[in-house]
């Protein structure tokens, strides 16, 4: 029997005399600290990795089994998520998707749903609903401010400054319009003798009447006719000269052609009495059958442009905000001037009472106390028995009270005569006499 040392060869294979190499013991992993902690196993991500990547097992081993099927819809989130976004939801701030998933979370949680109508009443104590477009009268401050600082080398005539203040009020309406809007029918209104006229446009056609008649102030300043050759010839008139422009442009071109040349028509308009200043204010502007003083044609054309303006707002379901109260002021005073003489042409025409006596001119007569309340409001003392005779608070026989925007719509011919709610004191005759002349001061 041989010894632990010995070896014969036979017992494990080798060849004679081979030493085996039998390895040492080795220790536990324990023996050495604490086990290093498992790394952590990746989580599929059923969006970005819907089939799930399996770690190669090495040659040799099984295809990893196919995997499950994965939903086609996400489910809802957690409670707790939906609820955090209610805040979000208040203020109309969240993404369609999220908007979705809270209301339908509303319908199926009470609590949530009480949380939401208490933020959403918290949301409207907040602020009223503004509109998101920017204020019309910013413009005006910001050159205010600048001019305050910095007088303008050429000033705009206080006069024109109506004018430039509805021109740019109403570009800014129709930038954004689409084609489809352009073609809204407009229906335009004002008032003939004893009773309302009314007239169907669309956009384009509103744009081309403010364009030619605006045409009569750029001829008498020297400046272009929009209508060229087309113009009609003889005494001008707005009436004949809108037909005429309508005829030329009917179905002929892209509805927003208009916008530039009108818009170009009316900075032209401004550069070219804003250089001449004073020595313009008086030109006459013939109107057909009467003529105006540039200084009142621009009032006038500032106070159509607005009207107009609220027309194709009205046509296309957008809100629009009166003039400024001191550009508001012009044009009622411009409507109170005029007074006396359309009184005068409706008694020619035999439309109103003849006068009670007559006045010289410059001496004080029969007068009616017009009071016009509200932004842009006033007093005015009409004279009603002569154009040249002088309206003083002495010779008062009547009295007509009226809110400003309503003036402004019957001297528009936007509404009748009998429907204006006037606060009424004197001579029933003088008062309804100037009610229809107010009227008459309406035009297409």
């Amino acid at each position: 029997m041989k010894g632990p040392d010995e070896w014969d060869g036979r017992e494990l294979p080798g060849s004679p005399g081979e030493r085996p190499r039998i390895p040492s013991p080795r220790s536990a992993a324990e023996d050495h600290g604490p086990l290093p902690d498992t790394p952590p196993v990746p989580v599929r991500d059923p969006v970005s990795d819907p089939v799930g990547t399996l770690p190669d097992a090495g040659p040799g081993s099984e295809p990893p089994a196919a995997p499950l099927p994965v939903p086609d819809t996400d489910p809802a989130p957690p409670h707790r998520i939906l609820k955090s976004l209610l805040g979000a939801w208040a203020l109309s701030a969240c993404s369609a998707e999220e908007t979705a998933a809270v209301e339908a979370h509303l319908t199926d949680c009470a609590s949530c749903a009480d949380e939401a109508l208490r933020l959403r009443d918290a949301v409207g104590l907040l602020h009223p609903a503004d509109s998101l477009d920017l204020d019309p009268l910013l413009r005006s401050r910001v050159l205010e401010g600048c001019l305050g600082r910095r007088p303008a080398r050429i000033p705009v005539p206080d006069w024109a400054s109506p004018y430039d203040a509805e021109t740019a009020k109403l570009d800014a309406l129709l930038h954004d319009m689409g084609e489809a809007e352009w073609r809204a029918p407009v229906r335009l209104r004002w008032f003939e003798g004893e009773r309302p006229v009314e007239r169907e446009t669309t956009v384009a056609g509103v744009m081309g009447h403010l364009m030619a008649v605006d045409g009569l102030v750029a001829t008498a300043l020297g400046l272009t006719d929009p209508l060229g050759t087309a113009a009609p010839p003889g005494t001008p008139d707005p009436l004949i000269r809108t037909e005429t422009f309508w005829r030329a442009a009917d179905g002929k071109q892209n509805p927003l052609a208009i916008h530039a040349p009108w818009r170009d028509q009316s900075y032209a308009l401004m550069r070219q009495v804003s250089f001449a200043g004073s020595k313009v204010a008086e030109l006459a502007v013939p109107y057909g059958d009467f003529r105006l003083a540039l200084r009142d044609s621009f009032l006038d054309r500032a106070f159509e442009c607005w009207v107009h303006a609220g027309d194709i707002a009205e046509a296309v379901d957008y809100p629009y905000v009166p003039p400024a109260a001191g550009h508001l002021h012009q044009m009622v005073d411009l409507a109170a001037r005029l007074l006396p003489s359309a009184l005068a042409d409706r008694r020619r025409a035999g439309l109103a009472a003849p006068p009670q006596r007559l006045v010289e001119a410059g001496a004080p007569g029969r007068t009616l106390h017009l009071e016009v309340e509200g932004n842009g409001g006033g007093h005015w003392y009409i004279a009603l028995d002569s154009p040249a005779a002088l309206g003083t608070p002495d010779r008062t026989v009547a009295h007509i009270a009226l809110d400003s925007a309503e003036f402004c719509q019957l001297a528009a011919g936007h509404i009748s005569p009998e429907e204006a709610a006037a606060g009424q004191n004197g001579e029933r005759e003088a008062i309804r006499d100037v009610l229809f002349a107010t009227a008459s001061l309406s035009r297409l």
